[in-house]
């Protein structure tokens, strides 16, 4: 439902500051089939874009994963979802030598009897899902264990709006990314956790509230 070339920079952005200690990263894109043809094109552009390197570096606009474990970690999910039937649109494979890299990966055709649809890829691992219309988007959004932070891409933002109060996450943010602030409240439904952080929510999450209750007199 989005205006795919406006939110293919976005989206893209999601993750090389944090390559994989981002929660709210974005993981699964669901695209419209209409223009998803337009859309994995210019994401995959903004992926050819990416540079490797020292987050020290100016240059670099994608970091290091945490370890060499967590590297190994992702590269195994990768080829996991592949013997199960994903295709590797771009990508795929983790980087030799120094430093804990893994290649900006576009993972297509990613099915629902692939477990690889219900893991959380810690990395710069992108899956393309193709939908037709707004019913089957939100379907397969909430087709899913997790629920902490979504992400509508429209020009009709009352339609958005519709969209997203049907998505099961802690939070919905149109026509722009993922993000916190102290002033938001932080937190998700399903395995994503329960209860808030950040905000006035957060302050109320760590108060021991007393009831004091006075009955009519005799």
């Amino acid at each position: 439902m989005a205006d795919r070339f406006r939110a293919t920079p976005k989206r893209s952005l999601s993750w090389p500051v944090l390559p994989d200690h981002s929660c709210m990263a974005a993981k699964r894109f669901i695209v419209d089939a209409r223009v998803a043809p337009a859309f994995l094109a210019k994401f995959t552009e903004a992926f050819e874009r990416v540079v490797m390197g020292d987050p020290m570096d100016d240059r670099t606009t994608l970091g290091p994963l945490s370890s060499i474990a967590a590297r190994d970690n992702l590269a195994g999910q990768v080829e996991r979802a592949v013997a199960r039937g994903a295709r590797v649109h771009l990508g795929g494979r983790a980087v030799s030598g120094p430093g804990a890299f893994h290649e900006p990966t576009i993972l297509t055709g990613v099915r629902r009897d692939n477990p690889a649809c219900f893991e959380e890829f810690f990395g710069t691992v992108a899956q393309i899902h193709v939908v037709n219309g707004d019913e089957e988007a939100v379907a397969l959004a909430n087709d899913s264990r997790y629920g902490l932070a979504s992400s509508i891409f429209s020009t009709d933002i009352d339609r958005a709006k519709r969209v997203g109060a049907r998505i099961e996450t802690g939070a919905v943010w149109i026509n722009t990314m993922t993000s916190s602030a102290p002033e938001l409240p932080f937190g998700g439904v399903k395995r994503s956790g329960y209860g808030r952080e950040l905000s006035e929510l957060g302050i109320r999450e760590l108060i021991n509230h007393q009831l004091v209750l006075v009955g009519k007199a005799a």
